[in-house]
Order: C-alpha cells, then sequence, then structure tokens
C-alpha cells in the first residue's frame, strides 16, 4: 500500500514516516508534504497512491473541514489524523470524506491499524473516532447549520449583533434568532450554553474558533 502524507509538522511527518518505514513492504511511503496543495499538485503524477494521512489545517485557527473534503474528493482514501480531537470536528470529518480519524495522541499503533484498513470495506475505528460515533448514536450531534456556525463564530468575534448582522448581512434579529437555536442544539445534548461565555467555550470545545481569533475584540 502506497502511502502520502501531509502535515505542517516536519517532527509529525518525520515520526510518521518513520512508523511507515517499519511495516515495509506493506506500507510503503509515496510523498511526504507540508502543505494539502503541494499533495494535490503532486497527486497527478504520482502514480498509484492508495491512502492519505493528513492532519486537518487550520483556517483562523478553527480546522478547515473544506480542506479535508478537497482532499477525499481527490481520490485516494483519506485518514484525519488531527490535534483537533472534538467529537464535533470527527463527525464533520468523516462527513467530508475521510475514512478514518485517528487522535495524534492515539499514537502510532492506531494510525497503522487504521492504514491497514483501509483498503477493506470496514474502516478502523481508532478510540476516539468509535467513542464519538457511540456518543452521536445514543445522544445525537450538535448538527449545527452552515448559517448558524457563521453566526456563532460572526458573534464571538464581536461586540454585537448589530456587527454581526453588518458583516453577514441580515438582520439583527434573525441574528439573535440563530443563536437561539444554537442554544437550543447545545441544550439538548447537555452541553447548556446560556451566555456567550459558555457558547465560547463550546465553541473552543468542538473546533469552530481557535482563542487567538479573539485578539482585540
Amino acid at each position: 500500500m502506497r502511502v502520502a502524507v501531509v502535515d505542517q509538522h516536519d517532527v509529525v511527518r518525520a515520526g510518521v514516516e518513520r512508523w511507515l518505514d517499519e511495516h515495509r513492504p506493506h506500507l510503503m511511503l509515496a510523498g511526504s508534504f507540508r502543505r494539502p496543495e503541494d499533495y494535490l499538485a503532486w497527486l497527478p503524477t504520482a502514480g498509484a497512491v492508495d491512502v492519505l494521512v493528513t492532519e486537518i489545517a487550520e483556517n483562523g485557527h478553527a480546522p478547515d473541514l473544506d480542506g479535508v473534503r478537497s482532499l477525499s474528493a481527490a481520490g485516494p482514501a483519506v485518514i484525519v489524523h488531527s490535534g483537533f480531537v472534538s467529537d464535533e470536528v470527527i463527525l464533520a470529518s468523516l462527513e467530508a470524506g475521510a475514512t478514518s480519524f485517528v487522535a495524534k495522541c492515539d499514537g502510532r499503533d492506531h494510525l497503522i491499524n487504521a492504514l491497514r484498513s483501509a483498503g477493506t470495506d470496514r474502516p478502523y475505528e481508532g478510540p476516539r473516532m468509535a467513542a464519538a460515533l457511540d456518543r452521536s448514536r445514543s445522544v445525537g450531534r450538535l448538527g449545527l447549520s452552515e448559517r448558524e456556525r457563521q453566526v456563532l463564530v460572526a458573534w464571538l468575534r464581536t461586540e454585537s449583533k448589530d456587527d454581526v448582522g453588518s458583516r453577514l448581512d441580515i438582520a439583527p434579529a434573525t441574528v439573535r434568532t440563530h443563536l437561539q437555536r444554537v442554544r437550543t442544539k447545545y441544550a439538548r445534548l447537555g452541553r447548556s450554553a446560556s451566555d456567550k461565555s459558555a457558547l465560547l467555550a463550546r465553541a473552543i470545545e468542538d473546533g469552530m474558533i481557535g482563542t487567538s481569533d479573539l485578539d482585540g475584540h
């Protein structure tokens, strides 16, 4: 199986490359890249690539799930190997086309097991992925719409609902309605978020925003 690796951190790539080398000839390194766009530019000339191991890139210090979707659409199976480990990010990664999700903190053996399963009909479920799927089945998931997510993040970055309305070209009353829906969805999962500080904590937990995004706000 030929494996490509995308991760902006040199030490992470070096570690994954070493793990692959330990499992030759069953797992062979096909290419290693710091940026998804470098991988995508290389892929048409690469010959056979069976699976991609990729981190989730950051978009304003929040996970770039659109990037996962683009990488999944490129062809080879995608295993997300990420430091973002909230249930919402894990489930959204799978919905974006990843075949498996392995948290970086899960270690070598889980990633190797996921790679070995990538060519089968039964994707490997590492501990974080299995727990997220189990909780999703038992209590449901947050399930914010794209607009609800946009409103929430914009509100956390600004001072008022009027500012959010100006940014997104919607009425302040509409902003208020979307935020009410967000709170209702959190409450339904037993994750109450009754004020702005609580919503900020939930958004950080779910990888929608980073604390550095709030500098100056």
